[in-house]
């Protein structure tokens, strides 16, 4: 007897799958990170990055504008700083005239709607290349904290829509929801890197912003684990997203992306706030590495990891791809 119930039929031609699919990628879905350098008429490419560059604020006001006319709504900021503003207390970091208060105030001068999270961590800001504020050799939490709170206030100053904690500090989140309601900006949200893990996966971002711990003559810790979370963790995950939102988070972010997929279907079943997911810089490079190499199809792999994460449960996925499947979704 043949099954009354065949699933191929579903499967027949591309009109019934498109009919029935259970997940769709739309530009707005993305996010797009951005490296921004001091100067004018600045554009480096990030050798270990291909097609990502450190631009200039000029140059980086004309490529939001692309975004924006692509479709994507929201980027997020980073700063590469002179190594002469850094020092162990970050303080270039809430600067009103700093490069990341120009950047943002650059961006939504020229487009207004466009929704700009910026980075907030020390470790542009640092001679370690730490997140925190080093003393006796060890991360120091609620001093950081403090410096996190003075950047984060700076950010919606200069016209910020949301602020993006990355440091994964303790107790940071209610501190800044806090300092934002005293200050009056009550509409500036927080997307809260609420599960970061201590990651192989960053490398050419660390290259991108020379963010990297670093030697020095001091004793400070090696690497970054102390804050950032063991990969081979679920629950923790869960409760630190948990704590996040009940500190006043309003977007949770789970970092890495494809890595991690089961961590972010886990955190959405959990939380009552979007989350987002970041495609990292080791993720995209190696996609980028593969298909140079003819190993794999470059658009094909893109478009499968990104509808991957989507499925997973991603509302919002940080992305270097972002333009590039932008523009594959135009057409």
């Amino acid at each position: 007897m043949f099954p009354l119930r065949r699933n191929r039929r579903l499967r027949t031609n591309e009109s019934i799958r498109s009919l029935v699919r259970e997940t769709s990628l739309s530009p707005q879905d993305f996010m797009f990170p951005m490296f921004v350098a001091e100067g004018s008429n600045v554009k480096t490419e990030i050798a270990s990055m291909p097609g990502i560059y450190r631009q200039s604020i000029d140059g980086t006001v004309k490529e939001v504008k692309e975004l924006w006319n692509l479709g994507v709504k929201a980027v997020n900021i980073y700063v590469k700083v002179s190594d002469t503003l850094k020092d162990n207390t970050g303080k270039e970091a809430w600067n009103k005239d700093g490069l990341m208060q120009q950047t943002i105030k650059a961006i939504k001068d020229a487009v207004p709607e466009m929704i700009v999270m910026p980075d907030v961590a020390l470790d542009p800001y640092s001679i370690y290349g730490h997140d925190g504020i080093i003393e006796d050799g060890q991360i120091i939490n609620d001093a950081t904290v403090d410096a996190l709170t003075r950047m984060s206030l700076s950010h919606a100053q200069a016209g910020a829509d949301f602020v993006a904690p990355s440091d994964m500090m303790d107790g940071r989140v209610e501190a800044i929801r806090m300092v934002l309601e005293e200050e009056g900006f009550h509409n500036v949200g927080i997307m809260s890197y609420s599960a970061k893990y201590a990651s192989a996966f960053y490398g050419p971002f660390r290259d991108a912003l020379d963010s990297a711990p670093k030697e020095s003559g001091m004793e400070v810790p090696k690497d970054k684990k102390t804050y950032q979370m063991d990969y081979a963790n679920r629950i923790e995950a869960i409760k630190e997203a948990i704590d996040d939102v009940n500190e006043g988070a309003d977007i949770v972010m789970v970092k890495p992306g494809m890595a991690y997929l089961d961590i972010v279907r886990e955190v959405k079943d959990a939380v009552d706030v979007p989350v987002a997911v970041y495609q990292v810089s080791g993720e995209y490079a190696m996609v980028k590495a593969a298909s140079e190499r003819g190993w794999l199809d470059h658009d094909k792999i893109m478009m499968e990891q990104l509808m991957c994460i989507k499925r997973a449960g991603a509302s919002i996925i940080s992305t270097y791809f972002a333009k590039e499947a932008a523009i594959l979704l135009n057409k």
